[in-house]
């Protein structure tokens, strides 16, 4: 005679393997969202600094010379205000420019990084920003 077979009763954890392996990969593409868009994110913000640098450079360059050596360059010359904005539109990104002093801060207007991996966990797009100032020196 043989043994009767056992039945065994049902396991609560049926079905946590799936739910668990769905959870990993929900992080493995989080994960290449921060580095792949992550990436695109900081190489965008170096692209504005240097915009932001070139624009400064070029409002500093547009001041006179002999109103440097003088020290008497007003707050704010339009000449090197109208060539930083320039520059900045120029390289694709338009931005605000003031000149005090000498001093010339260019700021590259905050524009959207689109991030479509990161838009699965609800960051659709990142703002990217950048400042600079340069200083006239009499040479």
């Amino acid at each position: 005679m043989t043994a009767p077979a056992r039945r065994h009763p049902p396991r609560p954890e049926t079905g946590s393997v799936t739910v668990f392996v769905l959870l990993v990969c929900l992080c493995l593409a989080a994960l290449l969202g921060l580095v792949s868009e992550g990436g695109l994110v900081l190489s965008s913000r170096e692209t504005a600094v240097a915009e932001a640098e070139q624009a400064a450079r070029a409002g500093a360059a547009a001041l006179s010379p002999a109103a440097v050596r003088a020290g008497s360059i007003s707050s704010s010359p339009p000449e090197a205000v109208e060539a930083a904005e320039n520059v900045m539109a120029l390289n694709g990104h338009a931005g605000t420019a003031t000149a005090v002093r000498g001093v010339v801060t260019a700021t590259v207007t905050p524009f959207r990084v689109s991030t479509p991996l990161l838009a699965l966990v609800g960051v659709p797009s990142i703002s990217v920003t950048a400042s600079a100032s340069a200083s006239a020196v009499a040479g």
